[in-house]
């Protein structure tokens, strides 16, 4: 058994995501498979896949981190939501393509700290700042999750949609093969200039 083979051996038994359920998905964007994925921190990911990853190099991949108040919600404050619908539009006009939705809201602070992170910038402190506040550092989301997603997915490389280079990083640093980053600029309003600024800024997310 060569060196890749026995390398690759490893991960998978190392490997703690696996795909649990999948289904056709058609939606306002697009035809897609959805995928449920059982996951060593007791939460269950998911996926949005169009066409045929599997073995594929360079697909357009958005790694996004669930946000109630936006998604969901439809909150003005952050550009969650924009950005989750922005990646569907783009994934469904390439060849193929995913979006991988992990569960760590409020940048992996949890939904009540995230809202108390809130009530403080209402109080006049910045994105950063009211985490720091709250005992957090900027940005507590990790990555292996969405790295074993890709694996078991079997996509070989990815083209990351994302402004956030510390996800690219973030990525590259677990073994996954990023060929290039494909941004993804929303228009601010007036509810959510801060905070974009203030992750440009402070963060270093290219907008």
């Amino acid at each position: 058994m060569n060196e890749q083979v026995v390398t690759e051996v490893e991960q998978n038994e190392a490997r703690e995501v696996r795909v649990a359920a999948e289904a056709r998905l058609p939606s306002r964007f697009g035809s897609f498979t959805v995928v449920g994925f059982d996951s060593h921190d007791g939460k269950e990911h998911g996926a949005i896949l169009h066409g045929d990853v599997r073995g594929k190099w360079g697909v357009p991949v958005r790694v996004h981190s669930e946000c109630f108040t936006g998604d969901v919600m439809g909150s003005l404050k952050c550009d969650c939501r924009d950005q989750l619908e922005a990646a569907l539009e783009y994934v469904a006009g390439e060849e193929y393509g995913a979006v991988l939705y992990l569960r760590q809201e409020g940048r992996g602070i949890g939904l009540a700290n995230k809202i108390r992170a809130y009530a403080l910038q209402d109080a006049g402190l910045d994105t950063v700042e009211a985490n720091h506040a709250l005992g957090f550092a900027d940005d507590e989301r990790r990555y292996d999750t969405a790295a074993d997603m890709i694996r078991e997915l079997g996509i070989r490389s990815i083209r990351l949609i994302t402004n956030n280079p510390n996800k690219v990083g973030g990525l590259q640093a677990l073994g996954i093969q990023v060929d290039g980053r494909i941004p993804l600029q929303m228009e601010p309003n007036r509810h959510n200039r801060f905070y974009l600024a203030t992750k440009r800024e402070k963060s270093g997310h290219m907008l």
